[in-house]
């Protein structure tokens, strides 16, 4: 495992399972998990992530990513077992995106890991996503699952906040194959005061992390992809004026004693 500290942000290169129940509390959790989607037979999940994902004609040379090839019921277990180990206390946000085929699933999810779920919100991605034929609707839409550790709270800083949401994906904003915009994460990050911390277990190239240092929020992220976490460790500098002394790569390593203390749990 490794530890990167940021200005605000703390990155951890490793498996969220272990890292996470070490973590201090936060006030939101906001994340992009693998789906484990995009279609609905068995040989739909497990083909490469790019075939699933890659639909827009842009040909890039995305870096793949892990953990997408679960069956539905093998994921429900695993949402389940992240959702139940969030650093959350009473009153926090937890909002995860998904697609429509993992809604229900997430839904349930939530509610087996003693989340309060307490809606949906919509993403609209533009009209760019092609349909089959023209007697379909286009999925043009991701959706947010959002819940709290308890009781809502009343928010004194800022809201109502809104159920459905417009932004483009850019290309040049986008760093990750699934990636979200920028603006769209500097939106959610308001749903907690300034200053409050913003957890992402599923952290990727780090948007999560810029969208939340971007509007004064701190933000803890994880990652287990060596590749992505040095893009987000860069991205996260960037977004603050932080020049990075060493390249990410050189991020102390934890120590084995403290390694050995993750594995039994502690």
């Amino acid at each position: 495992m490794i530890k990167k500290t940021i200005g605000t942000a703390t990155l951890y290169l490793g498996d969220s399972m272990k890292i996470l129940p070490t973590l201090p509390t936060v006030a939101a959790v906001i994340t992009d998990p693998p789906y484990a989607s995009g279609g609905m037979y068995r040989a739909d999940r497990t083909m490469p992530v790019k075939d699933k994902y890659v639909q827009s004609g842009v040909q890039r040379d995305w870096r793949a990513f892990a953990g997408d090839a679960k069956d539905q019921r093998s994921w429900m277990s695993w949402c389940q077992e992240w959702l139940q180990r969030l650093p959350v206390d009473d009153g926090a946000y937890v909002l995860s995106f998904i697609d429509w085929r993992q809604l229900p699933a997430l839904t349930d999810a939530f509610q087996w890991a003693g989340l309060m779920w307490r809606g949906v919100a919509a993403w609209d991605k533009g009209r760019g996503s092609r349909a089959p034929h023209k007697g379909y609707l286009r999925h043009q839409c991701e959706y947010i699952v959002w819940g709290t550790a308890g009781k809502c709270p009343i928010a004194e800083h800022d809201g109502p906040f809104p159920g459905a949401y417009t932004a483009k994906v850019l290309q040049a904003d986008k760093h990750h194959m699934t990636g979200k915009p920028t603006a769209l994460m500097r939106e959610l990050a308001r749903v907690v005061p300034p200053g409050a911390t913003v957890l992402d277990p599923f952290m990727g190239s780090g948007t999560t992390g810029v969208g939340a240092v971007l509007e004064g929020r701190s933000f803890i992220g994880i990652e287990c992809d060596r590749g992505h976490f040095e893009t987000a460790c860069r991205r996260i500098a960037d977004a603050q004026g932080i020049a990075l002394e060493h390249d990410p790569r050189d991020a102390y390593e934890i120590t084995r004693q403290q390694e050995a203390a993750l594995e039994g749990g502690a």
